[in-house]
């Protein structure tokens, strides 16, 4: 496997499927200024769990903000879900390239994401499919692209690059059904036309790094 700037990158892995889909943490942030290199931006991807039922409305979460509604936000792009298989591989990337210790936690939302799912990877997520919890219906809409500021929030340069080059980018999701959201809770899959994967399209506006 080739290996770049110390890091290893994942294999791609197609078809895999978790007999059990679940919510694992809902997460959320205001919009907050940070210095990247040598400028101020306003981010929101610094997510956090939150306890209890959190609302669900057409522009996303209750508590939850998007500091840059070109890229983030919207009708279409209101909820962010990452796959939360993903996460011990960027735990060790962020280890790799001193970014953190080895034995450090990474908390749920770091990735940026709103929800964190187990079970439902890029590789089996279609555009259209929706996916129905107890008390509202998300529908998958398009892949994230990942940008400067997820490296930032990652502490290490590559984390853009080992997105690309994974494919392992989340999925954002409409809100076909507004009403409310609580880690613990499973949810289904109710397929969509199934003519686009998250990956495939992703891999499609992202090349993947030489």
């Amino acid at each position: 496997m080739h290996k770049q700037n110390g890091l290893m990158p994942p294999r791609y892995e197609a078809g895999r499927q978790s007999p059990a889909m679940r919510l694992i943490s809902v997460n959320v942030a205001r919009a907050r200024e940070i210095v990247v290199g040598h400028r101020t931006v306003t981010t929101a991807i610094g997510k956090r769990s939150v306890v209890g039922e959190v609302a669900v409305r057409p522009l996303g979460l209750d508590g939850d903000e998007q500091a840059d509604l070109s890229v983030h936000g919207g009708l279409s792009k209101a909820v962010y879900a990452y796959p939360v298989e993903h996460y011990p591989f960027w735990r060790t990337v962020r280890a790799q390239a001193g970014a953190s210790l080895w034995d450090e936690t990474l908390p749920h939302g770091t990735l940026g994401e709103n929800l964190t799912l187990e079970g439902l990877r890029e590789s089996e997520a279609w555009i259209g499919d929706v996916l129905r919890f107890p008390r509202c219906a998300l529908a998958v809409s398009e892949p994230r692209t990942p940008c400067f500021k997820f490296n930032a929030a990652m502490g290490f340069p590559q984390a853009g690059k080992l997105m690309a080059q994974s494919g392992w980018c989340g999925f954002y999701l409409a809100v076909l059904e507004g009403g409310s959201i609580e880690a613990g809770q499973g949810f289904t899959v109710q397929p969509g036309p199934r003519e686009v994967r998250i990956d495939e399209l992703f891999r499609a506006r992202v090349p993947k790094p030489r």
